[in-house]
């Protein structure tokens, strides 16, 4: 399959049916036999998603009216066209003329003339057009309207970077299994294979590689030597504190990444649960674990409903990897920035409420949970954790000492890119 119709087939599937990008992906790619035309795929579909707004600006200034609903193909050919001339180093007679080239699979040869004159005309006026498009915030920064204004309000120093941090391409960091290789050793058979990483500074078992790479190409990825897991996410597990013989819930677990790396870092746990409410997804967690030759309990059930699967045993531990925006994971998955609605935001903190209180009970006296999102909006964070403290009397603040993040009053917050992490929100509650 032509790698430019993939990429067209993927931004139909996510705006038209609101499928998210990684999923899209990976439906289409198969119908593409070499290595060089999936990844022209893939950062197609990624570089139109992350810059659509600029793209879209631009392209109701060429079009002399509005194209109907029933051209929205033609609206995502002539996307991908700009964004080719715009974003990527590909000459632009050969984006323009590829470009053309597919309106008969989309049966629409009537559109060639229409197709290659817009390019064209973009060509001709591009810094007028960009710097008209430039005029809205929205284009400005790639981000909806609502989006924008939430992140004014969470952080008004920051927003901006933060927006201009989801609008760049995440690194591919790796998790080491520490239970089978040091993180050293795995960096050296890195080299020998000749990919280029560099140790995570606060992760002790991250590496960060300088070029992303397909997970097959890993040595030893099949046989569970490392997991594909952003440095953010690996600080979970180590503020957790969990030690040998005590019961741990992961709640909300899937894929499976903090379970995998809890097992990896105290395999002698007492207990670890692993829950999840969707099945599909639970059984990710148990791919993942096999992997990586590791076991846990697995519950299909509701967090929000314990008593449907909780055996009345308390816990020494729970993490508590809560629903949320998935504000701070935008540079890897920029579908969100249309996937999600603001009206969303009112279930999501509706949610984390609910499972934070259904949670609670189920936490033995003096235990610790970790409440985590990848988030960086304030309501769905160190407000949402103010208000639980507010609400519980025997829930107590712990600090986070660390040299990560961004302290806030109830938590730590990592933005987006720093120190080219994912935006993450880490608070310790414990019971007293």
């Amino acid at each position: 399959m032509n790698p430019r119709l993939a990429a067209l087939n993927v931004l139909q599937q996510v705006f038209d049916k609101g499928r998210n990008l990684p999923d899209a992906l990976d439906a289409i790619q198969t119908r593409i036999p070499d290595q060089k035309g999936r990844a022209l795929t893939q950062a197609l579909a990624y570089g139109v998603l992350r810059h659509c707004f600029s793209l879209d600006a631009i392209l109701l200034q060429l079009l002399k009216k509005p194209l109907k609903a029933k051209d929205a193909d033609l609206r995502y050919l002539l996307l991908l066209g700009l964004y080719q001339i715009i974003h990527m180093r590909i000459p632009d007679h050969a984006a323009v003329s590829e470009t053309v080239k597919l309106t008969p699979a989309l049966k629409k040869n009537w559109a060639r003339a229409m197709v290659n004159g817009v390019l064209r005309n973009y060509l001709r006026q591009a810094d007028a057009l960009q710097t008209q498009a430039a005029k809205k915030d929205e284009s400005r920064y790639e981000h909806p309207e609502w989006l924008l204004v939430k992140l004014q309000e969470s952080w008004p120093e920051h927003w901006q970077a933060i927006a201009s941090a989801n609008n760049q391409a995440a690194p591919m960091t790796l998790r080491v299994n520490l239970q089978q290789i040091s993180r050293e050793d795995y960096q050296l058979r890195l080299k020998t294979a000749e990919i280029k990483a560099e140790p995570c500074t606060h992760s002790k078992a991250g590496l960060r590689l300088t070029d992303a790479v397909p997970v097959e190409q890993l040595p030893g990825f099949k046989k569970g030597l490392i997991s594909v897991q952003d440095e953010a996410a690996q600080l979970a597990t180590p503020l957790l504190q969990a030690a040998s013989g005590e019961r741990i819930l992961d709640a909300c677990a899937a894929p499976g990444g903090k379970t995998a790396h809890l097992l990896e870092l105290s395999p002698a746990l007492g207990q670890l649960d692993a829950l999840e409410r969707d099945r599909a997804r639970l059984d990710y967690v148990r791919e993942n674990l096999q992997r990586l030759g590791l076991k846990a309990n697995l519950i299909n059930g509701d967090a929000t409903q314990p008593d449907s699967w909780w055996d009345g045993k308390a816990y020494d531990r729970i993490l508590l990897d809560a629903p949320c925006s998935a504000t701070g994971v935008i540079r890897r998955h920029p579908d969100i920035k249309y996937l999600r609605w603001e009206q969303d935001l009112i279930t999501l903190i509706e949610t984390q409420q609910q499972i934070l209180q259904a949670l609670w009970p189920l936490l033995a006296p003096g235990g610790l949970l970790l409440y985590a999102t990848c988030s960086v909006l304030a309501e769905e964070n160190h407000l949402q954790i103010e208000k639980f403290l507010s609400l519980t009397d025997d829930a107590e603040l712990q600090p986070i000492n660390k040299e990560w993040g961004i302290p806030t009053p109830a938590g730590q917050q990592i933005l987006p890119g720093e120190e080219n992490m994912d935006g993450f929100f880490y608070a310790c509650l414990r019971k007293v």
